[in-house]
């Protein structure tokens, strides 16, 4: 029996870590991708115990596994857009490349993971080079915060000149489009900084005094994808994730003895 073709939203595969907290990673895609009435499906790269105090344990699945899941997803649904977030090490990247490559020219969104928001790395040191280098070339959208740029370009990104800089030389590793997030800049207000077509656009809301941001640059980075998912143009895809984002964190959670996760379900 076949049935009508009533509700079809666009699909969104994250390829991306497990946060048992709930807070981060997958479950904080999930969220933020379904708030913007798209439809998540995940490759999950690995499982970690953590909660809002930190990360205890990480536990990487095969690389193979990872590729297992994209092509169950790409071989039954219709895939509008991908994003990734933490990939853990080179063979989950090598295999990210591979399976991307041949579901290419849907928009690729790359959250470039290096370290939880309490200071766990979640990418190996020697995979680093393999994302700058293969991935990033692959990317319509990169979205680091400014510690990530920091990291991976070895220079500082505190303020707003310096994240200007930072966006126009990582575009030298190919990507079309470079979103700096600004929530971890020493500025007055939180500025995203989006290098495209040549041209800085800004994204500036007041601070929120609040601790409970957990998951907050997953989240806008998901958001970014579902709108692309829809067929929107970057910028308003940015535009409306921003404005997600700043309400999701001003509905922050008190959950746990650590900073709560943004409410990426708010509007539920």
């Amino acid at each position: 029996m076949s049935f009508p073709d009533i509700h079809s939203p666009p699909v969104v595969l994250v390829i991306a870590g497990s946060d048992s907290g709930g807070g981060a990673g997958i479950q904080a895609d999930i969220k933020a991708i379904s708030a913007m009435g798209a439809f998540a499906t995940t490759a999950i790269t690995a499982v970690t115990a953590q909660n809002t105090l930190g990360v205890q344990a990480v536990h990487t699945l095969p690389a193979n596994m990872v590729t297992s899941q994209i092509n169950a997803i790409s071989e039954d649904m219709k895939i509008r857009a991908i994003k990734t977030g933490m990939l853990a090490n080179r063979a989950i990247i090598e295999a990210v490349i591979e399976a991307c490559s041949k579901l290419r020219p849907l928009p690729l969104i790359v959250d470039p993971v290096i370290y939880s928001q309490t200071g766990h790395r979640l990418l190996d040191e020697n995979a680093i080079d393999l994302m700058l280098e293969k991935l990033f070339p692959m990317a319509d959208l990169i979205t680091p915060n400014a510690t990530e740029a920091e990291r991976l370009l070895g220079e500082t990104v505190t303020t707003l000149a310096q994240a200007e800089k930072a966006c126009h030389t990582l575009m030298r590793f190919g990507p079309k489009a470079v979103l700096l997030k600004g929530g971890h800049m020493e500025t007055d207000k939180a500025t995203d900084v989006l290098y495209h077509n040549g041209a800085y656009q800004y994204f500036e809301t007041e601070r929120i005094p609040s601790p409970h941001t957990h998951g907050g640059g997953d989240s806008f980075a998901s958001a970014i994808a579902a709108h692309l998912a829809h067929g929107r143009p970057l910028e308003h895809s940015v535009r409306e994730a921003k404005r997600f984002i700043t309400e999701a964190i001003q509905h922050g959670l008190a959950i746990g003895h650590g900073p709560g996760p943004v409410n990426g379900l708010y509007r539920v």
